[in-house]
């Protein structure tokens, strides 16, 4: 077992590297605390965006088609990821590559043909798409 003044040999870079981050962290604070702002008002306490002022609540409610829309895009650039891994290395494969990667682009439409048919990937309510089909006829 190494005696302390080993071990302090040791990691004397980490607890050089940890004193320099806490000194660095209360500089930072007490500064910001020394310099900063101390008014206080209504508009103080207001969000700024770009040089809008807000209006309304920031409580929208959002319709779950857009999480929906965001998760499928999520999924299928994953998968295009592991097709661009697999494009990299498309030499090193051969032939059983190109058979796997052909099988997980079927099982990709496969399921991109899934969410077409049952409606995940229709954006207006089944409501107003049948009142435009009934206005083109």
């Amino acid at each position: 077992m190494p005696n302390p003044a080993e071990l302090a040999a040791q990691h004397w870079g980490l607890a050089a590297f940890l004193l320099g981050v806490l000194g660095l962290l209360a500089f930072m604070l007490g500064v910001s605390s020394l310099l900063g702002s101390k008014a206080f008002g209504r508009s103080k306490n207001e969000p700024f965006e770009s040089g809008i002022v807000p209006t309304g609540s920031a409580r929208l409610r959002l319709s779950a088609k857009f999480y929906l829309v965001a998760m499928l895009f999520v999924i299928f650039d994953v998968e295009a990821l592991f097709l661009f891994a697999w494009s990299v290395s498309v030499r090193e494969s051969g032939w059983a590559g190109l058979i796997e990667a052909t099988i997980f682009i079927a099982i990709l439409l496969a399921g991109l043909v899934y969410l077409w048919r049952i409606g995940a990937l229709d954006w207006a309510p089944a409501a107003r798409r049948a009142r435009q089909a009934k206005l083109k006829q």
